[in-house]
């Protein structure tokens, strides 16, 4: 119906000038009339007549006579002369006209009705590049959220409308009846509403700031300038109050065969190194890797010292086939001069044989709800499957979660999916693992692990996921043993955790030269659904 009524209304709007062009007709047909003999002015009122029936049919809507009158009244003075047969079959051709005129005009209309979503408040931010608006993700880019984020979360919404996460229903037969029970839903409202608020915005702060990290991470950059910026982000979204609102841990930013738990200190000047041979395929030392260097230590006056000092006090580690970095550039100082120098040995902290895997992890909380949720970053597209392989791996273990749902199940799940994959590194082929020893968690108010693991791999605890319980779904698939061992504490650190004054979180590695990929949400066991809190349009 909507369809018709939109067709009728374009023909209504077009009738006032038919009717206009039609009225001059008439007028000169009449004078046309004046001059001509007995048996054209007959032909001329026939015609009138029919004309007048036309119109009468026209504004009931009952025949399209809105036509393009210039061809009608061309086949008009014709059919005065070949009679009432041709007259019809104009009226029909003009007919048809006119519907193929109103149909375009309304599709004209329809296109130009559409546009670009744009922010009721405030500037607001540019959809970043391969992001989509949708329903609850980039939310923030309707409610005038600036680019870089600087509005505070809690300005952009109003309390009690924070966006939801992807829903999805329980698994097993057994739990049919929650999506639509009205009793669970009316439990929701008396008992949880609070709570899911206040997950909801710290999920949209991490979704926020994640967004914001993605923007920045780039190869050469320090982890601890990168965790930095991720942390006074963090805390500028949220609104950071005291045990209100803030973040819930620090950064985990681990490298390699460091699978979690590492974070840089100051002085640590670890950078995130790309694979040469992949970005640069002439040759790590070919013209676009001297533009881009040069053009680093160009707008870094201060780098000389920093690059000098990291590459003299480098080993022969990363680059077994060649001199060390200060040796390598000081042979090319005297051909290619002092900024090429420092080139060299930006391509040699930059750049190596293999790029770096990281994954980032970090999270943030609202009066102790809190998000856990962790990605991670390759720019060398050879460990494209081993990141495809954890991200799956998790969905699957989201897609299997669900009340009375046994752990292990969803431990078997993610194993399954995880070790259906394999990836290619430098011509040889490795079988993606999982680390069993590593697990997801349940999270308390202000407690990230409260208690109940969730294993990566088959076997393990059968203890049941409860109703109103928050879950991280997190997943580690390794190149290496799929095993983890803990890095020892040297010096007062050690003190430190011996006598009890901090809790030790020590880097978990497994094999040197292995490869491990996470990727982690953080769920609720709503009475009614799966919530899938930290959920974004990026994974």
């Amino acid at each position: 119906m909507a369809g018709l009524v939109g067709e009728m209304d374009d023909l209504k709007v077009d009738a006032p000038p038919a009717q206009e062009v039609e009225n001059g007709e008439e007028d000169a047909e009449e004078e046309a009339g004046a001059v001509a003999d007995e048996e054209g002015a007959s032909s001329s009122k026939k015609k009138k007549k029919k004309k007048k029936k036309k119109k009468t049919a026209s504004a009931a809507g009952e025949a399209p006579a809105a036509a393009p009158i210039g061809t009608g009244e061309a086949n008009g003075d014709v059919e005065g002369v070949d009679g009432e047969e041709g007259e019809t079959d104009a009226a029909v051709d003009a007919g048809e006209a006119c519907a193929g005129a109103a149909k375009k005009k309304k599709k004209k209309k329809k296109k130009g009705s559409a546009g670009v979503p744009t922010c009721p408040g405030g500037t607001g931010s540019k959809v970043a590049p391969a992001r989509g608006v949708t329903g609850f993700t980039d939310s923030y880019v309707r409610h005038g959220q600036t680019e870089p984020p600087t509005i505070p979360v809690e300005d952009l919404f109003e309390e009690g409308s924070f966006p939801e996460g992807e829903i999805l229903e329980h698994p097993r037969d057994f739990n049919s009846f929650r999506i639509t029970s009205e009793e669970k839903r009316a439990e929701e409202r008396l008992q949880y509403a609070g709570l899911y608020d206040k997950a909801r915005k710290a999920a949209e702060v991490h979704r926020q700031v994640r967004r914001y990290a993605q923007s920045y991470i780039k190869p050469g950059i320090k982890l601890i300038d990168m965790c930095t910026m991720l942390e006074e982000k963090n805390r500028e979204l949220v609104r950071e109050n005291g045990l209100d609102a803030g973040i819930a841990f620090p950064t985990g930013c681990s490298l390699n065969h460091v699978a979690a738990h590492y974070t840089p200190n100051n002085g640590d000047d670890t950078v995130l190194k790309v694979c040469a041979q992949s970005r640069f395929p002439g040759g790590p030392f070919g013209p676009p890797l001297w533009r881009e260097c040069c053009a680093f230590v160009a707008a870094n006056p201060g780098s000389n010292r920093h690059l000098r000092a990291t590459c003299s006090g480098a080993r022969n580690v990363m680059f077994p086939r060649l001199v060390t970095p200060l040796l390598y550039s000081q042979q090319h100082h005297s051909r290619f001069g002092a900024t090429s120098t420092l080139a060299h040995a930006c391509a040699f902290v930059w750049y190596g044989q293999h790029g770096d895997v990281m994954k980032v992890d970090f999270g943030t909380h609202v009066e102790g709800r809190i998000i856990d949720c962790a990605w991670t970053v390759s720019f060398d597209p050879q460990f494209d499957p081993l990141l495809e392989a954890a991200r799956e791996a998790t969905n699957a273990g989201i897609r299997n979660a669900g009340i009375d749902v046994p752990l292990n199940e969803v431990g078997a799940a993610i194993q399954e999916v995880m070790e259906s994959y394999e990836v290619e590194i430098n011509g040889t082929t490795y079988p993606v693992k999982s680390v069993r020893n590593l697990n997801g968690h349940s999270i308390g108010p202000y407690e990230i692990h409260a208690g109940k693991n969730v294993p990566i791999v088959k076997g393990g605890d059968a203890t049941r996921m409860e109703e109103g319980e928050f879950f991280a779904i997190e997943t580690f698939g390794s190149t290496g043993r799929g095993h983890v061992v803990e890095e020892k504490y040297v010096g007062a650190l050690k003190q430190l955790c011996d006598s009890g004054l901090v809790n030790a979180y020590p880097p978990l590695c497994d094999v040197r030269g292995s490869y491990v990929a996470q990727y982690e949400h953080t769920i609720l066991m709503r009475p009614t659904c799966v919530e899938v809190l930290s959920r974004g349009d990026d994974f």
